[in-house]
This record gives C-alpha cells, structure tokens and sequence, in this order.
C-alpha cells in the first residue's frame, strides 16, 4: 500500500514537472497556437457597403447595424442556414455540414429570443434573417485525439497543471448573415470568421471538431447585434445569459415553438462527450427543416 501511494506521488509529481517544463514553450508558441481564417464572402447579403470592420488575430468581422430599423422590429423569422458550396473540403461529409448549419440556426433562433418573438411565418415577420457558411477549415482529427489522451491523462495524475491542446491542425469557420425588414432593407449584415486556438477550444476527434464549436459563437455575436443593435464585439466582462437562453442551451424547451425547427441542444450529454474529445455528431444530428 505505501509503494502504492508511492508511485502516485511520483507519477503526480512526474506529471506536474512535464507542465512546468512544457510551459515556456506554449507560451511562446501561443501566438502560433491559433487559426486565422481569412474573410470569406459567398455574395448571399444584398449590400456589403458600409461594413464596420474588427481584425483580430482569431476572429474577423465585417458588420453593420441599422438601430432605428431593430428597436421597431418585434418579430423575426429565421430562415435554415445554408452551406456554401465552396465552405468545406470534399473530405468533410455532407452531414458534418448541414450539422454545423444546424447549429448555426439554432443559436441564432435561441439568441434573438432574448427580444424578438420568433415566428414560423415568413410573411408575418418584421425582420428575415439568413445565414450562410462560407468556409470550413477542418480539425485534424489525429492531433485532437492526442490533445484529449494528453488531457485526460493529466486528470487522471491530478495534476494541478491544465495541459493545452496540441497546437496542431486547429480548424476555424466562416459565415455571413443578415437580417432584412419586409421591404427588403439591410437591418442588419455580418461577415465573419474565426479560427480555434489551443487554450479555449477543446479538442474533439472530428473535422468539425472546432467549426461546431465556433458555429454557436457565430450566432451568439451576429444575434447580440441584432438584440442591442450596436456591435458585439466590445471588451468587458461576459454578461451572465438569459435564463431562456441558459434553459436552451441546456437542451430544454426553447422560448418560442419555432425554434423547434433547429433541434435542440444535446445540452449536459454533449459537454461530457465534448470532456472526452467524442466528436459533435455522436451527440448531436443535423436539422434540415424546409423554408417557407
């Protein structure tokens, strides 16, 4: 029992040292340790005039926001994401791409839900909002599964060090969206892309790894836009989510009905496949609802 305990300490310890050691050089490869994903427009927005444009090293973004046409909006329809058929590699399936839309739409849905009522009727709404994935850079698959072996090896050592992902073959996603009023007037348009990087993305064995992961960032900024009016991508501390959106997110009930349409977040089940690097479809499947 003693040598037991014994050789815990030492594989801890063991553990802790490799840490240490490896620490420098993450540091210093941080600023490697990330994908840039360059600005992919798909020429599926009716204007690209009068974009703001935020350049940073791992999200990109061109947007524009129309206050006086949002605050008098009080419904919205959200039309399926669509996959431009440049966004992905032939490599990736068809059904990883209409997963990553899935989400896209869904966290889109779930995000205006904060001020607008979501409707199932195209031609009721005041506000039609599209969106479309531009580009997918793949995760390495390979690379993801050795991060998340390195990890949990780490937890099991109880290491007090957090081991960081392999800086290697990280994937990123591209996508542009806008909402438009009744008539056809740009309410609201972004550009975007950004790519995963090795401290706060987690690692999962797929090629869709990171973009399904990214796709709810996505429609977390471009609907934060839409609800405030103004752009999303200020400093400062994360403001705590809505109840709704937190009761979604956990895979309850969305607010309104139509957002139904999209599915509804594997919630708990896929944060504890995502902690063992399981890839996003074996907890998650793609929606493809119809538009009206």
């Amino acid at each position: 029992m003693p040598h037991s305990r014994t050789n815990q300490t030492a594989g801890r310890l063991q553990y802790r040292s490799i840490g240490f050691a490896l620490l420098p050089s993450l540091l210093v490869s941080a600023l490697a340790g990330c994908t840039s994903v360059p600005l992919q427009p798909a020429n599926s927005l009716t204007s690209y005039d009068g974009l703001t444009k935020v350049d940073g090293r791992i999200r990109k973004a061109e947007y524009k926001a129309v206050p006086e046409d949002l605050n008098v909006s009080k419904t919205v329809y959200i039309e399926p994401t669509l996959v431009s058929p440049t966004a992905a590699q032939s490599s990736i399936k068809p059904a990883d791409q209409a997963l990553v839309a899935t989400v896209v739409s869904r966290a889109l849905c779930i995000g205006v839900s904060d001020r607008f009522a979501v409707t199932d009727n195209r031609e009721n709404a005041d506000l039609i909002v599209h969106a479309t994935v531009t580009r997918i850079v793949p995760t390495n698959a390979t690379a993801a599964g050795l991060s998340t072996v390195a990890s949990i090896g780490a937890s099991f050592a109880s290491s007090s060090v957090p081991v960081p992902r392999i800086p290697l073959g990280l994937g990123g996603l591209a996508v542009e969206a806008e909402a438009t009023t009744r008539d056809g007037k740009q309410a609201g348009a972004m550009v975007w892309s950004k790519g995963a990087n090795f401290v706060t993305t987690g690692a999962r064995m797929s090629q869709i790894g990171d973009a399904y992961s990214l796709a709810e960032s996505f429609g977390n900024d471009f609907s934060k836009m839409l609800v405030t009016g103004k752009t999303p991508f200020k400093f400062g501390f994360p403001k705590l989510p809505s109840y709704q959106k937190l009761k979604s997110g956990l895979g309850g009930k969305p607010k309104y009905q139509a957002c139904e349409r999209f599915g509804r977040a594997p919630g708990l089940k896929d944060f504890a496949g995502s902690q063992l690097g399981l890839p996003p479809s074996w907890t998650d499947k793609p929606v493809r609802p119809q538009s009206q």
